[in-house]
């Protein structure tokens, strides 16, 4: 991940603690809900608002340097990796997040039948399941093994 102070100035915002925090926080916390980031930052920053963190993802989002992501029943979570035609799977028990790559490629991954009019450009698909962990596979396969 590059250094958070490049990354903050060449997006042509200014360089502060509470902004380098969360950044660097997302970068090794993609998927984070609000609560998670301040959380994080608390630990390096010592303190750090609600506030302040929600006006970092703001600014950062519009900078194009953070995603917002809206999983239906869950808070809002936001991530680093922004500008690619990237999915995500989510677990219906526990709510982990991960990254699922666009099968074409290239955005959009999906092309609606009738747009109404609109230039569309971005496609947001979000699959839901069980993860590993919830569904018990890692233990089932575990049983096989041995």
């Amino acid at each position: 991940m590059p250094d958070s102070a490049a990354t903050l100035r060449a997006a042509g915002l200014r360089v502060t603690k509470p902004r380098q925090a969360v950044l660097r926080w997302l970068g090794e916390h993609p998927h984070a809900t609000v609560e998670a980031i301040v959380h994080g930052v608390r630990e390096s920053l010592g303190s750090v608002s609600i506030q302040a963190v929600y006006d970092v993802l703001a600014a950062c989002g519009d900078a194009g340097l953070v995603r917002r992501i809206e999983l239906s029943g869950h808070p809002a979570r936001f991530e680093r990796r922004t500008g690619d035609n990237h999915h995500h799977v989510v677990c219906r028990r526990c709510g982990r997040a991960e990254d699922v790559d666009c099968v074409r490629g290239e955005a959009p991954c999906l092309t609606p039948d009738d747009r109404h009019g609109y230039a569309v450009d971005e496609a947001e698909i979000v699959f839901w399941g069980l993860c590993p962990d919830c569904s018990g596979v890692s233990d089932h396969h575990e049983e096989l093994a041995t």
